[in-house]
Parts: structure tokens; C-alpha cells; sequence
């Protein structure tokens, strides 16, 4: 069963890839039966948790790896069912091109599955390695708009620059633990788990546009309303938060790993927040608000509070996809992402302004909804006090930004909304829009249950995570005392937060320059200075003692070994002359010679004796 969860989208996406655009009608209707059945099927897989394997690379744990168990039994239906409903809102808002959309959507949907069930390397390396491709091929699905192109690739070299710490970790395990199954990474020899840790956390910060990374996430707006519906809510953002909650036991055996996670988190939720409360357009706030919530997951990660983390992951799906679902709605109706263009919005489309101010309502963590419970529950296991306050104001933070765009969507209508000129409004919202985001904004809602004490704790069970702290009544009364009173100030004088659109937190703070080639050129030019005045001059100074050490052997090789050779000789010469002398041809001299020979043996031998 589980490999035919990740079998079917992967497949008919790739068959919707091939096809031509004719019969798009078909074609659509397809694309949701196989999002339905794959919801089915995610929901059977969580509830058997079914598993999988099959042989790959002559390793331990270098099979092929699916399990539906554990971690998976929560996410794998989050990622079934937010992918149907965004499917279906879909079929609907994509008006060229659907076999190709619907193809890459579903095959981003099945990389997602393939990684939250992935049990070795391999396998998560394959589901991670085609999200990145598809979320390329999705974010600059309009290629020919000017800097749909650019948006994609920024997304997917950030992330891919990232993605090497996954190949980083994979070495490590072979070196340390010589398995490459996910559950072996924490057991690594010598310094190769803090290795692993390493590649890991840089993978999924990158994946989850943590700090540093986070403003891709920014030009991953000029994708479809889809793709950022289902790429904000369960897929890609999700997934890096996925990984670090999976293999929480690699950071906490590495112990500095389990520490920056946490602080990473927390300082996302914190800036990223900041970023979101400046922002003019309801994208741009939606996108830095998912990396701030994201960094919730992250934080629970670094705490070891598992099932926190999963829960907020969930509620966070839920409701950023049902927003991202109303944003797209309204900006077709209306023909404008600009906050001053959507003012009255709700009341213009009621129905879908309801949804709307529910699902914010939720993001700002206003009880009795979803976000609420799941920050508390995060939040009880952060024990470092400025950890703790810091998690706090980025909490009070999101209740900042959700207020915002409550009090714009509900104030009276602007007589002439500003309308973009990439977009003409058609006046009227897709009809199939409602229906999806009514089905999301009341998941979002309801998961609020998590803070009934029996649901937490079925919810610890399930994730064989019971000795992690509870939230008590104080926590959950503190934190809803919090966002009430943020989100009603924020309400009252709406002004506050308009300043800030004037500060550089508008501009994500600035976090974009760090992903051009600005930085890169910096440190090119530095390096190359330091070619020039060190390696090069090393060289030449290197270059010059060989050649002097050359002359000198070249004259000690002329005056010495040269000059020995030539002395030999002219020795030999005079000796071979001097034994010539005797051999003069004339008898008596013989005679002569051989009489001093014997008389000098003869003086020898009495000598001797």
C-alpha cells in the first residue's frame, strides 16, 4: 500500500508531463481523482502503518526504505490531504497549461511522501533531490513573465546549496556508523555524529528557509497561488521542520546541534516576524509568516519537543494553505497582492472572508484555535529563559501580523482597488475555491483540541514521546492572554504596524543580498588578493630558490664532479704513459728489469723473515 502511495501521483505526474495540452478538461479531472485517491491511501498508510523496502546499494541500510510508521502517521495524511485540497483550488485558478502543472504537482506531492516515510539516505535523498527540481519547475511555471525564471532559480540554488549537507551526512554515517539508515545516524563514532548533525541541520534550514536562507522564500512568490498554497503549507517549507523533528535524536547526541537548532528557530519566528508585520503585500506577509511559524517547528526540534512539533507542522499546514488558498482567490477576483488594494475584501466576498479571518485568527494563536495550543505545547519544553522570551515575542509577533490583515480585509472597501499590472481582477472568486478552504480553515481551527490534556497525550503516545512536558493551565492562559491582547492593540491602532513598512524590514531586512552573487563576489575578490600576494608570490619565490639551486649544483657540477672525472683521466693517461716506458723491444733491459724485480722480492723476503 505505501509504495503505491508514492507510486501513483509520481506516475501519473509523470504520464500528465508527457502529454500534450489537448483534452486539459480531462486531464484536470484526472489530476484530482489521483490527489483523492492518494489522500485515501495516505490516510490507510497512517492508520496500518504500512512499510516497504527494496534492495539499492551493498550497505547496511542502503535498501530503499518506506515506513508509514511513527513520525508518518501524523504527516503522511497532513501531506495527502492539504495536496487534494489544494489540487482541487487548482483546478480551477490554473487557466494554461494544466497537464504540465497538474504533472508537477503531483509529482512534488509524491517527493514530499517519499520523504516523511524515507527509513535510509537513499531514499530521502531521492524524495528531497525531486521536490527541489519541482519546486522549481513550479515556482517558474509562467516562464515567460519577466523574473518568474529568476524567482525559481533563486529558490533552487539557495535550497540546493543547502541540499549538500544531506550528501555531507551520508558520508559521515559510512565513516562513523558504516550504516546509512536514518535511525543509525545518532550512534556514529569519534566526531562523526557532530558531522552528521552538521549536514543535517544545514540541509533543512535551507530546506525550511531558516536564517540565513529565509528570502527565498520571498521570490518563491512569483509562483502560482497554488504552488505557494501547497509549497507553504506541507510540502517544501515543511519538509526541512519534518526532518529536523525525525532525527531529533542525531541533535541531542550531538549536543551543540540540538542547541543552534533551537536558537535558529526561535530567531526566525522572531525576524521573520518582524518581516511579516512590514510587509505591503499579503504574499510577501503570508511567506515570511510561514518561515516565522516554521521556526517554531525547528525550536521544538532543538528542545526535543517532538510532539509539539508535529502538532504545530500540522496546524500550520492546515491554516497557511487555507490562506494561501483565499489570497489566490482574492487575487484573481480582485487582480492585486497589495494590502491597500484588498481592503474590504471580506465583504466584498463574505463567504470566503469568514475563512479567511478564521484561518488569521488561528495564525495569531487566538484560542480556541489550532496555533494557540501547538506554541504552548512547543513552548513547554523550552527551559533557557532568554530562549523562552524570545520564543514569546515572535509569538505576540504572529498575532502582530494576523491582525493586520484582519483589520484591512474587514475595513469598508476601497471605491478603486489598486490592481497589478502583471493582473487584471476578473471580479469574481473560482468555484473552486470555497469549498477547499472551508475543508482547511476548519482542520486549522479544530486542531485546538490539542490542548484537552487526554488528546495531547494520545497524541504523545502515538509518538512514543510521553516524558515530554505538558503545558499547564497557566502556559495555555498566558499565551491566549498574549495574542488577545497583541492582535486587539494591533486592531486598535493599525498605524503601529504601518510605520514599519518604512523600515528595512520591509525588504525582508535584508536578508536578500545574501543570496546574489554580491557576497560571492566579495569573497572571490578577497581570494583572489590572497592568490595574488601569497599562492602567487609562493610560487614565483619558489620558482627563483630552485633556479638558484640549480646554477649552483650547475657550477659545483663543472668545478667538482666535472673536474674530478677530467683529473681522473689525464692520471690515467700519465700512468699508462709511465707503463709504457719499460716496453722498450730490447732484450738486455728485460733482462735487466727482472734482475731488480728479484733482487727487490729478495730484500723483501729477509726483510720479513
Amino acid at each position: 500500500m505505501i509504495v503505491a502511495l508514492v507510486l501513483l501521483p509520481a506516475v501519473a505526474g509523470a504520464v500528465l508531463l508527457c502529454v500534450g495540452a489537448s483534452g486539459a478538461g480531462v486531464r484536470r479531472t484526472g489530476a484530482v481523482a489521483v490527489a483523492a485517491v492518494t489522500a485515501a491511501l495516505s490516510v490507510a498508510v497512517a492508520v496500518t502503518a504500512d512499510s516497504a523496502s527494496a534492495p539499492f546499494v551493498g550497505v547496511d541500510g542502503g535498501h530503499l526504505g518506506l515506513d508509514g510508521g511513527g513520525l508518518a502517521r501524523v504527516v503522511v495524511p497532513t501531506v495527502g490531504l492539504v495536496a487534494l485540497a489544494v489540487t482541487v483550488f487548482a483546478s480551477g485558478e490554473i487557466l494554461e497549461a494544466r497537464p504540465r502543472f497538474f504533472g508537477c504537482l503531483l509529482l512534488f506531492t509524491s517527493s514530499m511522501l517519499v520523504t516523511v516515510t524515507a527509513t535510509t539516505l537513499p531514499t530521502l535523498l531521492i524524495g528531497w533531490e525531486l521536490m527541489g527540481a519541482m519546486s522549481y519547475a513550479l515556482i517558474a511555471f509562467e516562464w515567460r513573465r519577466a523574473g518568474k525564471v529568476a524567482a525559481g532559480t533563486t529558490a533552487f540554488i539557495t535550497t540546493r546549496l543547502a541540499d549538500l549537507g544531506l550528501y555531507v551526512a551520508a558520508g559521515a554515517a559510512l565513516a562513523g556508523t558504516g550504516s546509512l539508515a536514518l535511525d543509525d545516524l545518532a550512534s556514529g563514532s569519534g566526531g562523526w555524529t557532530d558531522v552528521a548533525a552538521a549536514g543535517v541541520l544545514l540541509a533543512a534550514l535551507g530546506k525550511s528557509a531558516q536564517l540565513p536562507f529565509s528570502a527565498w522564500l520571498s521570490a518563491a512568490m512569483e509562483g502560482p497561488s497554488p504552488v505557494s498554497a501547497l509549497l507553504h503549507s506541507a510540502t517544501m517549507v515543511a519538509a526541512g521542520g519534518f526532518l529536523l523533528l525525525r532525527l531529533a535524536d542525531l541533535l541531542a547526541a550531538s549536543g551543540w546541534a540540538a542547541t543552534a537548532a533551537a536558537w535558529v528557530g526561535a530567531l526566525t519566528a522572531l525576524v521573520l516576524g518582524a518581516v511579516a508585520c512590514a510587509q505591503r503585500d499579503l504574499k510577501q506577509l503570508l511567506a515570511a509568516s510561514t518561515a516565522a511559524q516554521i521556526g517554531f517547528v525547528v525550536l521544538a526540534a532543538g528542545v526535543g519537543a517532538t510532539a509539539g512539533g508535529t502538532a504545530q507542522l500540522v496546524a500550520h499546514a492546515a491554516v497557511k494553505a487555507s490562506l494561501f488558498v483565499v489570497a489566490g482567490a482574492w487575487l484573481t477576483a480582485l487582480g492585486t497582492k497589495q494590502l491597500v488594494g484588498l481592503r474590504g475584501a471580506a465583504r466584498r466576498f463574505p463567504a470566503l472572508g469568514a475563512v479567511g479571518v478564521v484561518s488569521a485568527a488561528a495564525l495569531a494563536g487566538v484560542p480556541p484555535l489550532s496555533l494557540w495550543a501547538t506554541k504552548d505545547e512547543v513552548l513547554a519544553s523550552v527551559g533557557a529563559p532568554a530562549l523562552h522570551l524570545v520564543a514569546l515575542l515572535a509569538a505576540a509577533l504572529s498575532a502582530a501580523y494576523a491582525a493586520k490583515v484582519v483589520v484591512i480585509v474587514l475595513a469598508e472597501p476601497s471605491p478603486d482597488p489598486l490592481v497589478d499590472v502583471e493582473h487584471r481582477g476578473s471580479r469574481h472568486v473560482p468555484r473552486t475555491t470555497l469549498a477547499p478552504a472551508v475543508a482547511l480553515a476548519s482542520v486549522g481551527a479544530g486542531l485546538g483540541v490539542v490542548a484537552v490534556p487526554a488528546v495531547a497525550e494520545s497524541l504523545r503516545a502515538l509518538l512514543a514521546a510521553e516524558s515530554q512536558p505538558a503545558p499547564t493551565a497557566f502556559d495555555l492562559a498566558f499565551g491566549a492572554t498574549v495574542a488577545v491582547a497583541v492582535a486587539a492593540v494591533a486592531m486598535r491602532w493599525p498605524g503601529a504596524l504601518a510605520r514599519t513598512e518604512r523600515t528595512p524590514l520591509v525588504a525582508w531586512a535584508g536578508l536578500p543580498r545574501l543570496l546574489t552573487a554580491r557576497p560571492l563576489l566579495v569573497v572571490a575578490e578577497r581570494l583572489a588578493r590572497w592568490d595574488d600576494t601569497v599562492i602567487d608570490r609562493a610560487a614565483v619565490g619558489l620558482a627563483t630558490l630552485t633556479a638558484r639551486a640549480a646554477a649552483h649544483a650547475a657550477r659545483r657540477d663543472v668545478s667538482g664532479v666535472d673536474g674530478a672525472v677530467r683529473a681522473t683521466a689525464r692520471g690515467m693517461v700519465r700512468l699508462g704513459a709511465a707503463s709504457r716506458r719499460p716496453q722498450t723491444g730490447l732484450l738486455h733491459q728485460y733482462y735487466a728489469q727482472a734482475v731488480a724485480g728479484l733482487a727487490v722480492l729478495f730484500a723483501v723476503l729477509l726483510i720479513v723473515r
